[in-house]
């Protein structure tokens, strides 16, 4: 407890930095984790506090902490980012940086990370590929897949200036972590920070670090599968364009262009010939395609209401053009259009008697004309969805005709 005195002094002095560090039965370690920042915060001269944040122990872990000067934060509800959450929460500091309690982090680089936080920026990133990963500290398939592969989609998906999205050693502003408004309970908590940071255009800055040999006898509680995923879904369900728009664009384009090639005759390439069941694919591609792109609206709009993510000036343009009446107005002319064509197609068919027809010529009507019922029917309702889901949007202008609606 001394320790702790030396380091806090009076609880009424504000702070510079908090150390937290989440824990659970990591009774090998976080004596010598807490001993090391406390170390190096005096080093460094800086006013500050060591948080572990115990997710339940039962092992000793919280009598250790505390003998090494470190206040224990008990938080109960479960998971990496709940336990990270409870202890920043409880921090009393500016500047918040965290760590691992296994030992793997240098803790006598917490200087590093607190000067550019003094020079301005918002959250400081450490990079293990930058630094050095000591033989044996990381897993093959963590340093060469998982790790690059999950940042490098991180950096492609959100242009997000890190290189290192799932390094735990990182440093931040309280206030701008406060902004973020992160809801990740488990090990993603590391990529929503990163995302959330990028998306609010907070500056972000990257240090080398170094991966040192983890000091436990057990293995870690990561899982790498399942927590692998995890960090993907996250990235995905966090860029609604990627996960929808892109792709329903893309469907579009290639079942329009298979369309408007086959619309007039069969066609031959490479010697394999493509008629009308090539045809239904693409009207399909078409369909599926703006069921794609309806729902990036949805995700998005959903999210911003949510807090999930930031306001986007983008999308609140857009809603002063696309409004309920020119969905219900543009679903209905495409209605109109599949109807005209199908009742086109049962005169044709009247004519012949209701005999036989030539599939290759009338399906070339129906195709197009059924595909027309189904879209205007979808762009309906989904207009009415849409609006419905703009009633909850933040910011958005409500006209005298939707008050009265």
């Amino acid at each position: 407890m001394a320790a702790e005195n030396d380091l806090s002094a009076r609880d009424s002095e504000p702070l510079e930095l908090t150390v937290v560090m989440p824990c659970l039965n990591e009774a090998e370690t976080v004596g010598i984790c807490v001993r090391k920042a406390v170390e190096a915060i005096r080093r460094a001269g800086i006013r500050g506090e060591v948080i572990v944040a115990d997710n339940g122990s039962t092992d000793g872990s919280i009598e250790l902490a505390t003998a090494e000067g470190a206040r224990v934060v008990p938080v109960s509800a479960k998971g990496y980012g709940n336990a990270l959450m409870g202890g920043i929460e409880a921090a009393r500091s500016e500047y918040i940086l965290t760590a691992d309690t296994d030992d793997s982090h240098d803790l006598s680089q917490v200087a590093e990370f607190v000067e550019p936080l003094r020079a301005g920026a918002d959250l400081v990133m450490g990079n293990r590929f930058r630094g050095k990963i000591k033989d044996g500290t990381m897993k093959f398939l963590h340093r060469y897949v998982g790790n690059p592969v999950l940042s490098g989609i991180g950096r492609l998906l959100f242009k997000a200036p890190c290189g290192d999205f799932h390094c735990g050693y990182r440093a931040f502003r309280k206030d701008c972590y406060e902004r973020m408004d992160i809801r990740s309970t488990g090990m993603e908590f590391a990529s929503e920070i990163v995302v959330k940071s990028t998306l609010l255009k907070m500056r972000i800055v990257e240090i080398p670090t170094t991966q040192m040999p983890d000091g436990r006898s057990r293995p870690p509680h990561l899982r790498t599968w399942s927590d692998g995923w995890r960090h993907l879904r996250f990235l995905l369900m966090y860029s609604p364009r990627w996960l929808f728009l892109y792709p329903g664009a893309v469907l579009i384009a290639l079942g329009a262009s298979a369309a408007v090639w086959l619309m007039v005759a069969e066609r031959t390439l490479f010697g394999v010939h493509f008629d009308v069941h090539t045809l239904v694919y693409a009207y399909f591609a078409i369909l599926i395609g703006c069921q794609l792109i309806a729902f990036a609206f949805f995700a998005k709009i959903f999210a911003i209401s949510e807090g999930l993510l930031p306001e986007d000036e983008r999308l609140n343009t857009a809603f002063r053009y696309v409004t309920l009446e020119t969905g219900l107005m543009t679903g209905a002319v495409i209605f109109l259009l599949g109807f005209s064509g199908s009742i086109y197609a049962v005169a044709a068919w009247a004519h012949t008697g209701f005999g036989d027809l030539n599939s290759s010529h009338s399906l070339r009507i129906v195709i197009p004309s059924a595909f027309g019922l189904m879209l205007g029917i979808q762009i309906i309702c989904q207009s009415f969805f849409l609006s419905i889901l703009g009633l909850r949007r933040r910011g958005m202008p409500v006209s005298a005709n939707e008050l009265q609606n």
